[in-house]
């Protein structure tokens, strides 16, 4: 009785998963952590720099601070002490208060220009590249990202990731988790909500958009934030998807 039973659960959540798996047609990427590694990215581009002007400082440390910097900066446009501001400027208000902070002051303009758009050239997760090209044979796939086009599209061209759109929190002019962003996603793919899967290493981006009708899919990075970092690692049960990886993912979609 008892391995009827669970038979019969099985059979009932199998069914369950083809449903969601049917009604999907579009999946959304968050892109900084999930997508890419902006952690290790900066700390190679930090040491390049070092190397080339006599620097020395701990890129790791530089790289969190700067993205530590991140969610206040968007704050500040939420809550409208800024206009509306896109990350690239953003980011580089953040760099320049760490160029002081960090007493780096050998970098002329140029240099400091090309620093800020690392965030331009940051190198994708191993698994990513083959993940999204076996989920794009089956779905629209688009980036989502609090990124402004410009540094996606450049990023896109770098790493190689070949999305069919890059939306960005630039076209709803509001940073995620609002719900202005997805709605404007939606909008921009022509696709209802309930059947766009936002696919995220962060429990806030994925509660927002399931706020709004999306499906969501949990991929922990557990070394976005390097190895004695604090990712989002526990999934939440109202989510239709955890998967270890781009890999995992695609074999529980396709």
């Amino acid at each position: 009785m008892i391995g009827t039973a669970i038979w019969n659960l099985l059979i009932a959540r199998s069914l369950v998963e083809m449903a969601l798996i049917s009604e999907i047609k579009a999946l959304t990427f968050d892109v900084f952590g999930t997508v890419v590694d902006w952690r290790t990215s900066i700390i190679l581009e930090g040491e390049r720099l070092e190397r080339n002007k006599g620097l020395s400082l701990d890129w790791a440390v530089f790289a969190d601070t700067w993205r530590g910097g991140y969610e206040p900066a968007m704050d500040l446009v939420r809550q409208g002490q800024l206009p509306w501001t896109n990350i690239d400027t953003l980011h580089r208000k953040i760099l320049d208060r760490l160029l002081n902070e960090f007493n780096i002051n050998s970098l002329n303009e140029r240099e400091i220009d090309h620093l800020n758009r690392v965030w331009h050239r940051l190198r994708p997760w191993p698994d990513v590249i083959a993940g999204l090209k076996r989920l794009g044979s089956r779905y629209v796939i688009a980036a989502l990202s609090n990124g402004n086009v410009a540094l996606l599209t450049n990023m896109a061209k770098n790493a190689g990731l070949h999305w069919d759109r890059i939306l960005s929190a630039e076209n709803a002019r509001h940073y995620k988790p609002d719900p202005e962003v997805y709605k404007t996603a939606a909008e921009l793919l022509g696709v209802p909500p309930e059947q766009i899967l936002m696919v995220a290493a962060h429990l806030h981006d994925l509660r927002g958009a399931q706020a709004v009708g999306f499906r969501t899919a949990f991929v922990p990075r557990l070394l976005e934030f390097g190895p004695n970092g604090s990712p989002d690692s526990e999934t939440d049960p109202t989510f239709d998807i955890t998967a270890t990886d781009f890999a995992d993912l695609a074999d529980q979609l396709i």
